[in-house]
């Protein structure tokens, strides 16, 4: 069975502000190391999958600079979405080109923002999940054992076995939950809940099949389009399939609502770098701790993150900091404090002064 994968890529950039905007979110920028996040993702699966099989679904705002990011990809496995509509559209407009050009085959579903430490266990955990969706009629995904309660991650119930699957064993997902408590999360570390990264894998005429059960609305509009895809009207039944669609998630509009789905607990380092203290925590760090990107001079100064634009940064005598300097905008703040940059962030879209900032 032929494998694709399709890497959804239409972030619109607001918890790493001021480095990460809406014109150029997390996943266009060198978060740690050379390569983009979206490059690193690319580079992650080309082992399993080659280039000609890898889909990117963006939107028209970060086209161009995925496609100069991206020159292995051939230009059109760019996909770009007429308007947002959530990931449900996105995953379903994947699935309906990859049809198209090969009813037969399996599909992934990944993220283009988040981090991998280990990409070989990564690699092997994709390779079973392919495993388990193409041997029968199973919705597949990945699940991450916690490393801590966190309270802004979705849970999912690990249920009996399946069997075993190129030497990882598979369960049956019992149910999602979202963003619980913080006893709550305590509760589902204990009970052996597993973090959703929202990686899912299936055959395509399955995943279609759900959506034609539990998104009929979706399912409609897309298959008009997959019609026409080939054809000179493509780009207008494009146009037309996204105004009917309803904004939705995978996640809930497929996922909770299916009555087939399995997982296999994983563990390869990930995160989805959330703030600017998650990659604090996970970045490489100096003897003192602190990590930092860009001309920075630091006396005294541990623990703290520096993310330096053109000009130098220097600080003295400081602690537990976060310090990223875009240029037009800086931003200091706690590691703490972190996760209300998005608080910041509607303040300035709320802000006419300020908008063209965000």
């Amino acid at each position: 069975m032929t494998r694709y994968v399709a890497i959804l890529a239409g972030g619109s950039g607001t918890r790493l502000w001021p480095l990460s905007r809406s014109r150029r979110p997390k996943q266009l920028l060198p978060l740690l190391g050379d390569r983009s996040l979206i490059q690193a993702t690319v580079d992650r699966v080309t082992p399993l999958v080659p280039p000609e099989r890898i889909l990117v679904i963006t939107e028209a705002s970060h086209a161009d600079d995925l496609r100069a990011q991206l020159p292995e990809l051939p230009a059109e496995n760019i996909i770009v979405e007429p308007v947002r509509r959530g990931t449900a559209a996105a995953v379903g407009l994947g699935a309906t080109i990859i049809a198209y050009r090969d009813p037969r085959a399996s599909m992934a579903s990944l993220h283009a923002d988040h981090a991998v430490a280990d990409p070989e266990e990564f690699r092997r955990s994709l390779a079973s999940a392919f495993a388990l969706a193409e041997s029968d009629d199973w919705l597949v995904t990945l699940g991450i054992r916690p490393s801590s309660p966190h309270t802004g991650m979705g849970y999912l119930q690990v249920g009996p076995e399946i069997g075993s699957f190129e030497g990882r064993m598979a369960h049956r997902a019992v149910r999602f939950v979202e963003k619980p408590n913080p006893e709550m999360a305590r509760g589902f570390m204990a009970e052996g809940y597993l973090w959703n990264p929202g990686y899912f894998l299936w055959q395509v005429h399955v995943i279609l099949s759900e959506f034609s059960r539990l998104l009929p609305e979706m399912y409609g509009p897309l298959s008009e389009y997959g019609r026409a895809l080939g054809t000179p009207v493509e780009a207008s039944r494009l146009r037309l399939a996204y105004e009917q669609m309803p904004v939705e998630t995978i996640d809930y509009g497929i996922m909770e609502r299916a009555e087939k789905v399995a997982t296999i607990p994983s563990d390869f380092g990930w995160t989805d770098i959330g703030s600017w203290r998650e990659l604090l925590q996970m970045a490489p760090k100096d003897a003192d701790g602190n990590v930092t990107r860009g001309d920075h001079v630091g006396i005294d100064t541990r623990r703290t993150l520096v993310y330096g634009a053109d000009r130098p940064v220097f600080t003295i005598g400081v602690e537990d900091l976060v310090i990223v300097d875009a240029g037009d905008a800086l931003l200091v703040c706690r590691p703490d404090q972190a996760e209300r940059v998005k608080e910041l962030v509607e303040r300035l879209q709320a802000d006419p002064k300020r908008s063209g900032l965000v």
